[in-house]
């Protein structure tokens, strides 16, 4: 009696892919935390964008959610890195696919400022977002992201999900959400999370700022001397 063993290598290396890179987040930062009205089905999602974890840290929600979700990258980013079209990537003026995408009920992340900028102020808003919006008919919602380091030795992820705005009112919800999150890490203690916002990922296992065995075994020897 013989058989033989379907083997899919698409779903063999999707799976692998996001195996590694939930790992990278929890290995990475201390965690991801998120405030705000999460949208339930289709919507573009319009994030600020200073930090290489920030499409991660959006995917990941995704993930938790079981959401369906797909991100706009630069032919660029997505010719050096092909394979994150297996998560939900596609080319920033892909287009149809994207409302495609929309129309299944799926989060389409469109980072308006088209690029990586230093923190600070929003400094320019495309018109991608409100476009992909507005020929979908789903919500345009804008979402302050910082990934920063505080008091402990891994960067935190902050979600600040705004309320849907019409696309004239990207660039002043956008500016005003991150204004808030900026106001809220900047009277924080820096040891612990923001208050009002949801964990949705942690790190590795242990006590967020506690010394590791070595760090211990070395305090130890040194109060003996």
């Amino acid at each position: 009696m013989t058989g033989k063993f379907n083997f899919d290598k698409s779903d063999f290396f999707e799976w692998t892919l996001r195996t590694t890179i939930r790992r990278q987040i929890r290995n990475g930062l201390r965690g991801v935390w998120v405030r705000g009205g999460l949208p339930a089905g289709a919507a573009v999602l319009a994030p600020s964008h200073q930090s290489w974890w920030d499409g991660y840290a959006l995917r990941e929600v995704a993930w938790q959610l079981g959401q369906p979700f797909g991100v706009l990258m630069s032919e660029r980013q997505l010719t050096t890195f092909p394979f994150l079209r297996l998560i939900g990537a596609i080319g920033a003026h892909e287009l149809r696919p994207a409302l495609r995408l929309l129309q299944a009920g799926s989060w389409v992340v469109v980072f308006p400022e088209g690029r990586i900028e230093t923190p600070g102020k929003v400094r320019r808003v495309q018109a991608g977002a409100a476009w992909l919006a507005g020929a979908s008919g789903a919500a345009l919602i804008p979402v302050a992201l910082r990934v920063v380091l505080r008091g402990q030795p891994r960067p935190e992820a902050y979600m600040r999900f705004g309320q849907a705005v019409s696309g004239p009112d990207l660039p002043e919800a956008l500016q005003a959400e991150l204004e808030l999150l900026d106001a809220e890490l900047l009277g924080s203690d820096p040891e612990q999370p923001l208050a009002g916002y949801l964990r949705f990922v942690g790190g590795p296992s242990g006590r967020d700022g506690q010394p590791d065995l070595a760090a211990r075994w070395l305090a130890q020897l040194t109060r003996e001397i």
